[in-house]
Order: C-alpha cells, then structure tokens, then sequence
C-alpha cells in the first residue's frame, strides 16, 4: 500500500507544484466540482467517489483536492489501494488510520480495543466489521473536532475486503460532522467498496481542443502528423498524450512519417492494461493478438465469440452489431502487442499473410513483419506497393514502405537506393527535410560504389534549403544524370523525379545557360518526354518564348484536374499555370492539395498550393484571401524547415505590402530575399525583390527609381530569357520609364512586347500588350488603344492591373485636356483602388480626379462619376428592373459579380435599394455629363 496517493504522480497534465490545479488543461469543470465538494465537506461533512478510465487525470484531481484542503486549513489523510496488499484484511484502513493512531486512547475502550486489534496494533478476539466501522467513524470524528478533515482515497477497487466494507460503512455515515472523504476508481472495475448511490460523477477524457493544447504545451516540436497520430490513438487519455511521445523515439516524434501501426507503450501504460491481459486464457490472447495486427476488426474464425468471450468480460473489447470487434481503447490493443513475444506476433503475421492473399499491400507488410532476416523478395514487393502509395498521394506510407523494405534488403545497391529514395520523398513529399541528411548517410555508408540518382536529388533539395547555392545544386544534378547507363530511359522513375527537380533548380536560378542541359536531357528522353514534364519545361522556363504551342495541351491537363488524385501532380498542374494566367482554373485542384495536407499528406505539395493559390488571389484582387493562404503556406515552412520553399510566400507578402503603401514593411521583405538570394546566386528571388521594390518606388512616384530596378529584371527592349518574372514587370517598366521621361526605353520595351506575340497566351497578357503600345503610341492613337485593352474579355480578372492602366489612361486623357474621359477612367481607377486599400493608388488616382475640377472626397468620386463604366451598365440595367441573372447574361457576368458591384455602387449614389436607383440615375444633367451618360 503506497501513501500519498499510492506513490502515483500527477499524470493528469504537468508536475505537481503548490497548486496542481494551474498545471492542469481543460479540467476547469472538474476542479470546480471538486473544489464546491472540499468547502462543502467541511462544514457538513459526506463523501464523493470520482470514476474514470485508467490515466484519465483522476489521481491528479485529488492532488488537487487534497492541495485545496490544505490550502484552507483542512487536515488532510490520504492513502490508495494496492493489488499487492489486497489479501492483507484492513491494510487500506491502517494506511488511512495511520495519522490518527496517537488518538486511539480518546476512544471507549471498546472501540480503541478493536481498532488495535483490527489493525494489528494488539492482540485480542477478531473483532466484528461493524464495530470496526463505528470505531473508525468515531475516530474521524473526532480528529474533525478541531479542524475539518478531508480523506483522499485512490484506487478503492484495490482495496482489501474488510478495508473496503468498513470505509464505504464510513462514507455513508459523514453527513453532520466535518468529515470529507473522496476517492477514485477505474470505470467498471469491481472492488469490495460499495460506492452505489454515494454522490460523484465520471471524469471524461479531455474534448480534442484541450488534447491539443496538452501535447503542444508539453511537446511543442511535435511533428503535425506525429500529433494527429497521438491525439487519435490517446483519444484525449492524459496519460497517453504524455507517455507516447517519449515511448517514440526522436525522429518519430519530430518527423512527419508514418508512425508503427501500433504505437509502443511506455511502462506505465502498459501498467494500464497489463493485469486484464495477462489473466486471459491463451487461446483469447492469441485471438486479440490476432485482431491487433490484423487492424480491420473482422475476425474470420470459427466460434470467435466465444473465445473472445472472457476479453470482453474484463472490458477490454466489445462487440458491434455485425460481429465487427471494438478494443474499448486503441492502447489497449498496443498493450496486447507489448504482451506478446517476438515468435507470438510472427506467427500471427504469417497466419495473417496467408490469409490476404489477394490484398497485395496488406500481405506485403504482414510478410515484411513475419520476416527474421534479410528478403529480397519481401523487400522488393515493399518497393512496389510504395510506389503505389506514392501515385495515390500517400508518401507518407510510400517512405513507410521503402525504410522497411531497406532493412529487409541485403546490404548493397538494394538497400541504399532504398534509402535514398526514402530521403527523396521524405524530402520533396513529406516535409521530412530534416530526415534526409540521416537516411543519405546510411546509404552512403551500405554502398560506396556510387551515387544514386535519387541521393542526388534529395542532396540537392538539402542543398538550397540550407547554406548551399543554385549552381552547386545544378552540377550536382546534371552530374548524376550523365552518369545513368541509359538517360534517356523515359520508364526510369528516378530520373523523371529528378528532371523535375532540376527544373526548379533552373526556375531559381533564373538564368538561360542554366536550362541548357535540362533542355538537352528532356530531347533524350525515348520515346517522348512525360506530358506534364514537357508542358511544365516550356511554360514555366521561358513562356514568352516556348508556351505558345503547348497552351491546347495545358488547357486539356488543367481541364482534366477534377479526376486528378495525386497532390504532387495537381500542384505541378499549377505551377505550369502560373505564368500563363490559368491558375484561377486550378484552384479547386490546388484546394483539394492544400486539404490533404492540412489531414498529414503531402507537406510540400499543399506549401506550394497554398502560394500558388496567394498568386492567384493577390492578382485577382482577393487581397484577404491572399494573406491567409500564405501565412498558412509559410507556418509550414517554418515548421518543417522549407527555408527556399518559403521565398514566393514572402514575395507575395511584400508586394501586398508595396501595393497598400506599407513601404517598410516591404522593403524589409524585399532586403531578406536579397541577402539570402546574392550568394546562393537564385536570380529568380533577386527578380522578386526587384519587383517589390520597383512597386514601392511606383506607389510613392519616384519612377527613375521604378525604372532602374524594372530594368534589373528584364532590360529595356528584352524579354529576359528563362527569367518568367519579366512578363509580370512589363507594366511597370514602361509606366515607369514613360513617367521618368524614358521615351525611347518605353518604345522598345512595348516593341519587344508586341514581336513577343504575348496577346495570344492570356487576357492579362493581351491587356498588358495593348496598353503598353498605348502608352508610348502618339496622341492621335493612344485612346483607342488603351480602350481596347481594356475592354478585352476576362481582363477584369486582374483589378489591380487593370486599375492601373486605367490611371495611366486617365493621366494622359487629362493632360490632353479630355476632361470628361478622364474622370470615367480615373473615376473607375479609384474606385478599385479604394476596394483593395491600394493606398498609393488611390492618393494618385485622387490627385489626378480633383486635377480634372471634380471633387473627391473620403469616399472617393462624387454620384455618378465615382461609378466605373460597368458599374453604370449595371446599374441602369438594374434600374430598369433586371435581375442579376438578367444582367449577368447580358453583360457576361457571374449573378454573384452583379451583385459585388450593386453592393459596392449603392453607397457612392447614396441609396439603399434598387427601387432608389432610378431616381439617382436621374440627377442632374451635369452628373450625367460628368458620368458619360449624355454623349
């Protein structure tokens, strides 16, 4: 019999302190009922029974009792059952007694004479249980004379018999004095305490809120994947969050693989369950060991019931209907596992192995796990099903598969390209960077003769997330691929894989002669180049110049992205959109990536889906949108150590910066990409920091300051080759040099544009084409120019642009004195402006209104003149009592963009309703003039 709660610790949640309530999560409840107990007791006595799964917090609660007693002046006893002590009569009401023993000689002799002999303090005739009882109540009684006193009693259905009859004697008995007792049991554990009808309640298991928190509280470097694990199998058990982790060992609980399929327990958790297991027949063990590593609950074996029949006695399985096997806990399974022999669970491996013969994953891993030694073949049949995991999206189980199939493997080729292909997907898949150096070496260390394709790679993936540069990535790759004995092997997976990755070692770097040899290794491959490869090879190195004629055959993929399962695909789907202007069309696919990842799948597929889906929503105008994904986007990186990965979520975050005027924030940004990017010579994240800090010169007017870092990317004249980046900086670059007085470096930048062809790759792309032309077109043919950019179908897509040229427009109609003209484009910039909070913008957009004589004031142009031409479409048509849908068909618009645009015109024509729209059409002949409405 141990004291001070049976010698337990606190496993509820955190170490014993003064107060062990503070240390407690989610049991704010719980310690509240407690607390109203402990001030009751004390004053009108009586007895409260705490129940509970085994690890649930109930010994902590009572530390938290007894620590409030004490706190209030309370004489406090405490004491708990044991298995151990369970044969010796009233050794539970010695430990209880024990304090007290000085006050025996206060009692009637009779009493004191039985309590002696009861607890082997004298010598006499055995004394009967009630007298025992009443002894001992009187005893308490009158220890609470002078102060109330609490009993805390852990484990009662540990307790001896005659110990636990005379205390639930006692516990009945406590009203009227000042006399508390509390204790605890596990649910459904029968003891001699009859607790039947005395007050108490079940303490719950923590709700999932409150199991995250504990497990992040006290294991903050959990990996996301490793933590949903926990949280499912402890199903908010205290004691299970807290001992599981350290049952892992390290890389398992900082990696993002998949866990064993039975997690291991530590020795107090196996205490849990231990003694119900250890009492089975061997025959009802061998059937559970059985259904443990079988995993599906359905159980083909004659008279299953019955044998199974005294596992569900003890409460350690139940039955649902259809037969379907439930363990009560999914620990109680892991300590059957922990139970068994390593002879005991290869034989039920083997049993199991042959009885799923036609399910080839399943067998392959009952095989692996029967397996004593070294197997090729089991070994090679792990490799196969990995790679089906992997063409489903799950490299989780892919990695899983190839780590076993590398132990099983005989030392030499086989284990170490297992090895390496295990860093690889880990690395590129599952947010397992961390893992890959440790898995790298090990191969190393199997076979020296040589590299691996696959080592190649994920060494060049560690490369650029780390201290590494882009030219030594490429030479690494290119190196490796030179050496296969057939590079031209299409079929060969590790050569693909790292066709792809040089691909984005190219895109960093940002440099023609770095494509060179990719695009020489893609003219190898026999008898063609994978669809996907060859797509992403020309839209995302050089789009201006290679695109064109693969643009039907994107449209096809992306079309077809609905059917598409692989997480890794969808997001390569969409950086081949990106610089093409078709990721709006992807972002279903990239949404159903970046849920996959959020559920513990593909880490870096849903990083890059989450900032492809930011491009998208920052160039669309869904500003708020765009903040979200990318924080989710870069927590991820940080989180799994993705340093290059994270760069295009700090570039959008910059430019949202430089757009709404929040000119240091984005000038910090941009300086971070700066120095990371100078040495590792990653062009591409120097042509991000040139665009950010051009936008900001642009938003405060300093345009000589815009050209020279416009011209940075991409010279005046030039499209930069294999630089994409140069088609989102065209715009800037001749605004800012027509601005800066630039005339002939504006000209050849929109010639260069124009022989480019771009208008046939995207609306944005045309609308950029044209207004470009525009601004350096002489004043008898700009504005027809500028007017059929921006009328081009879809260009409305990118507001942010659009409304950029529309100032450029109106700037130039009002300094050519077209007054009118220049209100409705500066009226519609403006109003953009003011919808995104582009506060540069609007200033310039501002400035330039009230310059044409028309008031602005906070709210921007006044009736309406502070209408864009589509806005007074849309209204009119509404005044005229079309609906939206209506008026969607007519204008080509969605019924949801109608009403955007009724929402946001209302408040500028100062009505509520569509019923006050043709009274504010109405107004005077000046504001119908002003609006364009009387020409």
């Amino acid at each position: 019999m141990g004291s001070i709660m049976g010698g337990k610790p606190p496993f509820g949640h955190g170490s014993p302190i003064n107060d062990p309530a503070e240390s407690l999560i989610g049991r704010e409840r719980d310690i509240a009922r407690i607390g109203d107990f402990v001030d009751r007791a004390a004053v009108q006595g009586g007895a409260f029974i705490l129940l509970g799964e085994a690890g649930v917090g109930k010994s902590v609660l009572l530390e938290v009792a007894a620590a409030r007693g004490l706190a209030a002046g309370h004489r406090v006893l405490r004491a708990s059952g044991s298995q151990f002590e369970a044969e010796v009569s009233f050794a539970g009401l010695h430990h209880v007694l024990h304090p007290l023993l000085a006050d025996l000689p206060t009692l009637t002799p009779v009493h004191e004479r039985a309590l002696s002999v009861a607890l082997g303090l004298g010598e006499g005739a055995p004394p009967g249980q009630l007298l025992v009882a009443n002894a001992a109540l009187v005893l308490l009684r009158q220890a609470a004379a002078a102060r109330p006193l609490l009993v805390v009693v852990d484990d009662i259905a540990w307790l001896d018999r005659a110990s636990a009859v005379v205390l639930g004697f006692v516990a009945r008995r406590l009203t009227g004095s000042a006399v508390g007792l509390l204790a605890a049991s596990r649910s459904g554990e029968e003891g001699f305490f009859e607790h039947g009808g005395l007050p108490g309640y079940e303490v719950q298991p923590l709700d999932e809120r409150d199991a995250a928190a504990l497990l992040k509280a006290r294991f903050p470097a959990l990996a996301p994947r490793t933590r949903q694990r926990l949280l499912a199998d402890a199903q908010g058990n205290p004691l299970a969050l807290l001992e599981l982790p350290v049952a892992l060992g390290d890389l398992q609980r900082l990696s993002s693989g998949a866990l064993p399929p039975v997690l291991p327990l530590g020795r107090r958790l196996q205490a849990v369950f231990a003694a119900r297991i250890r009492d089975l027949p061997a025959a009802t063990y061998d059937l559970l060991l059985l259904a443990v590593l079988d995993g599906t609950g359905v159980l083909d074996v004659p008279d299953a019931g019955d044998v199974l029949a005294p596992a569900e006695r003890a409460r350690l399985v139940r039955f649902e209907q259809g037969g379907r096997l439930l363990f009560r806990h999914p620990l109680i399974g892991s300590a059957v596992v922990e139970s068994s022999t390593g002879e005991q669970r290869r034989r039920a491996h083997r049993l199991l192995a042959e009885r799923l013969a036609d399910q080839r994953e399943r067998r392959a891993w009952h095989l692996a796990e029967a397996a004593v030694g070294p197997d090729e073949e089991v070994a090679a049949l792990l490799q196969a099903v990995a790679y089906a995991n992997l063409c489903r999206g799950d490299g989780v189980r892919a990695v899983t598969l190839l780590l076993r199939a590398a132990e099983l493997s005989p030392a030499g080729p086989g284990r170490a390209g297992r090895l390496s292909e295990a860093a690889y997907i880990g690395a590129i898949a599952n947010g397992d960077l961390r893992a890959a150096p440790r898995l790298l070496e090990q191969a190393r260390r199997t076979d020296r003769r040589g590299e691996s394709l696959l080592t190649a790679v994920a060494d060049a993936y560690h490369l650029l997330n780390g201290d590494g540069d882009v030219d030594s990535a490429h030479r690494l790759l290119v190196g490796a691929m030179e050496m296969q004995a057939d590079p031209g092997d299409v079929r060969s997976k590790p050569l693909i894989q790292s066709l792809y990755t040089l691909l984005m070692v190219c895109f960093y770097g940002g440099r023609a002669e770095l494509w060179e040899p990719f695009h020489a290794a893609m003219g190898r491959l026999r008898p063609a180049p994978p669809e996907l490869l060859d797509i992403l090879g020309k839209t995302f190195s050089d789009p201006a110049r290679l695109a064109p004629p693969v643009l039907d055959r994107l449209d096809t993929v992306i079309a077809d992205l609905n059917q598409e399962l692989i997480p890794e695909r969808i997001s390569r789907v969409g950086v081949a959109a990106s610089y093409v202007d078709r990721l709006g069309r992807c972002r279903e696919g990239l949404w159903r990536v970046v849920g996959h990842g959020r559920d513990g799948g593909a880490v870096t597929s849903a990083i890059e889906a989450l900032f492809l889906l930011g491009n998208d929503a920052f160039l669309a105008g869904q500003w708020e949108e765009m903040e979200q994904v990318v924080d989710e986007g870069l927590a991820l990186c940080d989180t799994h150590g993705y340093r290059l990965t994270a760069w295009p979520g700090v570039y959008l975050k910059a430019m949202l910066a430089a757009a709404r005027g929040q000119e240091d924030t984005a000038t910090a940004l941009a300086d971070r990409i700066t120095r990371w990017a100078t040495p590792r010579r990653a062009h591409a994240l120097l042509a991000y920091a040139w665009q950010i800090t051009a936008l900001v010169a642009l938003g405060r007017g300093d345009f000589e300051d815009a050209y020279r870092r416009s011209a940075a990317i991409s010279p005046p004249g030039v499209l930069a080759s294999h630089l994409p980046h140069a088609l989102w900086s065209i715009t800037d670059l001749v605004e800012a040099a027509v601005r800066a007085g630039r005339h002939a470096e504006a000209a050849a930048h929109a010639a260069a544009v124009d022989r480019a062809g771009l208008a046939v790759i995207s609306p944005r792309l045309a609308m950029v084409a044209g207004a470009t032309a525009a601004m350096v077109a002489p004043d008898g043919r700009y504005s027809r120019l500028f007017q059929n950019a921006l009328a081009i179908a879809g260009a409305e897509r990118w507001p942010f642009e659009r409304a950029r040229l529309q100032l450029v427009y109106g700037e130039r109609l009002r300094r050519d004195k077209a007054t009118g003209q220049a209100r409705t484009q500066l009226a519609a910039a403006l109003d953009t402006f003011r919808s995104l909070d582009a506060r540069p913008w609007t200033a310039r957009a501002s400035t330039e209104l009230r310059a044409t004589g028309l008031p602005v004031g906070p709210g921007g142009a006044a009736g309406m003149a502070s209408l864009t031409p589509q806005q007074q479409e849309i209204a009119m048509l509404a005044a005229a009592g079309l609906t939206n849908k209506q008026i969607g068909e007519r204008l080509f618009l969605s019924p949801r963009t109608v009403a955007n645009h009724l929402y946001q015109l209302f408040p500028k024509l100062g009505v509520a309703s569509r019923a006050a729209l043709r009274d504010a059409l109405t107004g005077s002949p000046e504001e119908r003039r002003l609006a364009g409405l009387d020409t």
